[in-house]
């Protein structure tokens, strides 16, 4: 069975599960999922996991993700973006650079975010944009994001581009209308492209075409997206001993106390993930795999 990660260039007008169908049916395979869900008018980085990658996911969904975004001043509409329905509109004067830099900057550091009601939060069993679609608008708790930077590239009579790299958990559509608050004007957040998850960047990612021509060489090694945690290589005997769940001394020289280890056979074939006890010289066995 095929096993790894794809880093694929999601095009506009797809949902995020079209595209775990398509990597389904090009590899003959049920166990595909996808890190991160990205908006059907948005386009960019999406990592899918096929087989014993799948395993991997969770390590995925907690990485930072970067974006390129167009905000769209003078009207606003249902959905956050430009393609609801509009339900305001007025004239609006472009602040200058200087204001719009001050204002996106403003926003770096840990902030509270309300998500969007167009968004796949549930709540009480629905999810929200069921329920907007309904008609339905309910409350939503303010949730704590964090926006690592913001980068201003381009102003023009209507609209501005800008750079921005934020923690999981972020809605940009969000933080677009929270931009127009502070301009006092409506706004849309009319483009959107992720640039990169985690270490999955926007200049390496496969078209479905590409993916389609050459299957098999899009398909990255199952660590392929844990490069950021420490590699730790071990004996045949204690691998032996970690497969079967034992906790394994560290002997690593590096300051790993409470960090996500990624511990190796001899053949350097990935085993599983471990974890530092605080306290000890023991890497406890966070997840096991089966098989390289």
């Amino acid at each position: 069975m095929t096993s790894g990660l794809i880093n694929i260039l999601k095009p506009p007008g797809m949902t995020s599960h079209d595209v775990v169908s398509f990597i389904r049916r090009t590899y003959h395979l049920k166990r595909v999922g996808h890190a991160g869900t990205l908006d059907p008018a948005a386009a960019g980085v999406l990592p899918v996991a096929l087989g014993s990658g799948t395993r991997m996911l969770e390590y995925m969904t907690d990485c930072d993700k970067s974006y390129r975004v167009e905000l769209t001043i003078g009207y606003e509409t249902d959905t956050g973006d430009s393609t609801g329905t509009i339900v305001n509109q007025i004239d609006c004067t472009m602040p200058t650079q200087e204001q719009l830099e001050e204002v996106l900057s403003s926003f770096v550091g840990k902030i509270e975010q309300v998500p969007p009601m167009y968004s796949a939060i549930k709540v009480q069993g629905k999810k929200l944009y069921e329920l907007a679609r309904a008609g339905i608008t309910v409350e939503r708790k303010a949730r704590q994001i964090e926006i690592h930077s913001i980068k201003l590239l381009n102003v023009k009579e209507k609209s501005i581009l800008f750079d921005v790299v934020c923690s999981k958990g972020t809605y940009i559509r969000s933080l677009c209308t929270d931009i127009g608050v502070k301009i006092n004007c409506p706004v849309v957040m009319s483009f959107l492209v992720r640039t990169g998850v985690g270490s999955f960047v926007l200049d390496q990612a496969y078209s479905l075409e590409e993916i389609a021509d050459q299957p098999e060489k899009v398909v990255l090694a199952v660590d392929s997206a844990l490069k950021d945690m420490t590699k730790i290589t071990v004996s045949a005997e204690i691998t032996k001993a970690f497969k079967h769940g034992q906790s394994i001394l560290c002997s690593h020289d590096e300051d790993v106390e409470g960090k996500l280890i990624r511990i190796y056979d001899p053949e350097n074939v990935l085993i599983g993930i471990g974890q530092k006890k605080p306290g000890t010289s023991l890497i406890n066995p966070i997840k096991v795999l089966s098989s390289g």
